[in-house]
């Protein structure tokens, strides 16, 4: 069902099916535009589509309805009762596919928290996935198919409970990050709209093994890899979640933490699918998502226009001769390797320009800042003299910011 949004509908409404899809064991029967004059407070549809849509589903023997868009706890309570069906927005969907696909930990952890901080505002909901033996939860099958009220405190004690767990989830990892900077290689972070083929661009630029599917959400966990570019430099490609128009205000909070790499990014390239009619509103989808995890301005940004494969040879020459392609745009086929030289002839020229030589001054008194500019490995040489160490150094933009927010 269609929501409002600044797209055309049923492009909407394919996009709604492709999440439904990427459920295992969900079976798409149906699937239409329902155009609302105005949203009912009680029923979000007046009282006439809502008794022809019971008959429909009855007649279909229709288990789940699919609102693409947000339905309020009472709208939900009110429709499940009335069409005897269980009910997901948008919210609970994009939820249960993550539920699903999450395999880290930290995945996991994130995952069932952003469940919580909705079912927290939803109390005519059940929230039974503590219960749970399997993926999901149990909007969809399980225990939660029951409708209670959910326990607030209960909720509140798992929250409290989960963010301990993820806090040490975390702290590993920043170790782990932090043992990486002590071979700094630059990270280049892939980002895009989900099903824009990045997991395939990961797979060819570093030869893994990523799970590439044609289905949103496909990647879901952050992947990194460390790839040697053809000036010989090595740098840390990171694959990422992908980004989807309305995400979820849960999920965005909840993994933050997850698209850290992203905001310590050297080079980020965004992957777009060009072939896509909507390419144009998924870019800016994904520009919103950026601005809202706080992603600097200036961290370089190349467009990876993907997927020319699909194009029609008339639409590749109108392509090629596009008036506002800029010199940051690159056109390539992750899955036939076309463009991809260019592409990375200048990541090795962006990551290389990017690099100063500069003298800096550390006193005696710093040698802590002194041991993290050694472990950074960004050392040229170094003269000490009466009060300090005069340290030539080679660094990007971003580490120089890392020593001078360090001080």
């Amino acid at each position: 069902m269609g929501r409002a949004r600044r797209r055309a509908p049923e492009l909407g409404l394919a996009e709604a099916v492709a999440l439904a899809a990427a459920l295992p064991n969900l079976t798409v029967v149906g699937s239409e535009v329902v155009r609302l004059p105005e949203a009912r407070a009680g029923t979000l549809f007046g009282s006439g589509k809502v008794a022809e849509l019971k008959e429909r589903f009855a007649a279909a023997e229709v288990d789940l309805v699919l609102v693409d868009g947000p339905v309020t706890p009472v709208q939900q309570r009110n429709l499940e009762r009335e069409w005897k069906v269980k009910l997901l927005d948008r919210t609970g969907l994009i939820l249960e596919i993550f539920a699903d696909r999450a395999r880290t930990r930290e995945g996991v952890l994130q995952v069932e928290l952003a469940a919580l901080s909705y079912q927290r505002t939803r109390l005519v909901r059940a929230w039974t996935h503590l219960e749970r033996q399997r993926g999901g939860f149990g909007f969809v099958g399980g225990p939660g198919e029951t409708q209670i009220e959910s326990d607030r405190r209960a909720i509140d004690e798992e929250v409290v409970k989960l963010r301990r767990q993820l806090a040490k989830v975390v702290r590993t990892r920043e170790l782990h990050r932090a043992a990486r900077a002590k071979v700094p290689f630059p990270v280049v972070a892939l980002v895009g709209y989900t099903n824009a083929g990045k997991s395939t661009l990961f797979n060819r630029l570093t030869g893994a093994d990523v799970l590439a599917r044609d289905m949103l959400f496909a990647t879901l966990d952050p992947t990194m890899r460390g790839i040697r570019l053809p000036d010989g430099q090595k740098v840390i490609l990171s694959d990422t979640v992908g980004f989807i128009s309305d995400l979820p205000t849960e999920l965005v909070a909840a993994f933050r933490a997850t698209l850290e790499e992203v905001l310590s990014a050297d080079l980020i390239l965004h992957v777009r699918d060009i072939a896509h009619p909507e390419t144009e509103e998924q870019a800016a989808d994904v520009a919103e998502i950026l601005d809202t995890l706080g992603v600097s301005h200036e961290v370089p940004l190349f467009e990876v226009w993907n997927k020319v494969d699909l194009l029609t040879p008339e639409a590749r020459v109108a392509l090629d001769t596009r008036e506002d392609r800029l010199p940051r745009v690159f056109a390539v086929s992750a899955l036939t390797g076309e463009g991809i030289g260019p592409l990375l002839d200048a990541i090795a020229r962006a990551l290389a320009a990017d690099r100063v030589e500069e003298e800096v001054f550390v006193p005696f008194a710093e040698g802590r800042k002194r041991a993290r500019l050694h472990e950074m490995g960004v050392v040229v040489a170094e003269t000490p003299g009466e009060d300090g160490h005069r340290i030539r150094v080679r660094w990007s933009s971003r580490q120089k910011g890392e020593i001078a927010a360090a001080d």
